[in-house]
């Protein structure tokens, strides 16, 4: 299979910039896999395409503000981004660090409130970085660092991205990128859901900035994918379970909570528990638990698109994907959605 397969054309205006007006305010298009229908509604009616004794699975990771600026001792500016943090004891963070010069092993970066991050070692172009300095270091973050925006958001992070890259259920930090279907919802969307006889259930899959890197590879066979964690409690395996033998569909808000649960079920029956998502969802995979998807729109070229083409089929999901530019829909993290039954 070939990346060129899975290319659109994009007109630059349609990537949003800025998040509707209300989390609920965005557009919704509707794709019925059975019949090729394609419709329109708006997310704040999108309990309708829910049916009793369905299951919506969110994902709750929490984004943390990642990205810190600082200075080395010397005085030149430095740019921490975390990625992720190392197991063990004590903060130590995977980070990208922007500065002048390459920071090596040891070198100390003195960061807002009296906190020091020490370069420990570099590791597949990262580096690892132990932060000392405060007692309660993701309490210090929230005040210290900034919201990580995507890359192609051309504008710095405004006092609503605080608010609104973060989904209203989001609990369990870890992500740097929002699981971005999550953000349309409001309590009033879940609480109407739920009254339509719909189970909620939650996982966590911490986004990791994987899901903005390109696929560098033409030849998909070749391509390695990234690495996410994620966790799946048992009440949440149970109730999936409870869901299917009652013959009530899997609806995932989103594409991480689809990895989560397709990588758990992947030698079989759906496990809980935590361990990392390396899952690379083609056409022609067979999907084990999902039978609904809410996603936002994809890049082109990237893995998030290849996935929805493998679950709603590849012409008709660029066939949708032109209707929606034709519709002029908006795109990507701030942009509108789509519900895939």
């Amino acid at each position: 299979m070939r990346l060129s397969d899975f290319d659109y054309e994009l007109p630059p205006e349609l990537i949003a910039q800025h998040p509707a007006s209300r989390r609920d305010a965005s557009r919704l298009l509707t794709l019925e896999r059975a019949t090729g229908a394609v419709g329109e509604s708006t997310v704040a009616a999108i309990a309708g395409e829910f049916r009793p004794g369905d299951l919506l699975v969110l994902n709750d990771t929490r984004v943390i503000p990642a990205r810190l600026k600082g200075h080395k001792e010397s005085g030149g500016a430095v740019e921490v981004f975390l990625v992720r943090r190392v197991p063990g004891d004590g903060e130590v963070w995977s980070c990208l660090i922007k500065a002048s010069k390459s920071p090596g092993p040891g070198t100390r970066i003195i960061l807002p409130a009296g906190v020091t991050a020490t370069v420990v070692a570099r590791e597949a172009g990262e580096w690892q970085v132990r932060f000392e300095g405060s007692d309660d270091f993701m309490g210090w973050l929230e005040g210290a660092g900034s919201m990580p925006l995507p890359p192609y958001i051309k504008r710095a992070p405004e006092g609503e991205d605080l608010e609104r890259y973060q989904t209203v259920f989001a609990r369990e930090k870890g992500a740097v990128a929002a699981p971005t279907a999550g953000l349309h919802f409001t309590p009033e969307i879940l609480a109407e859901i739920r009254g339509r006889g719909v189970e909620i259930a939650p996982l966590t899959l911490h986004v990791g900035l994987g899901t903005f890197m390109p696929v560098r590879v033409e030849d998909l066979s070749q391509h390695t994918m990234h690495r996410e964690l994620y966790r799946i409690p048992h009440e949440t395996a149970e109730a999936i379970r409870r869901t299917r033998e009652a013959g009530g569909r899997v609806v995932a808000l989103g594409t991480t909570s689809m990895r989560a649960l397709e990588h758990a079920a992947s030698t079989g029956e759906l496990e809980a528990g935590e361990r990392e998502a390396d899952i690379f969802i083609l056409p022609g995979y067979r999907f084990r638990v999902v039978d609904a998807l809410i996603t936002n729109f994809h890049l082109p070229k990237s893995t998030l698109f290849m996935l929805v083409c493998a679950f709603a089929g590849k012409e008709f999901m660029l066939e949708a994907y032109r209707e929606a530019v034709r519709r002029r829909f908006r795109f990507f993290s701030y942009g509108d959605a789509m519900f895939i039954g």
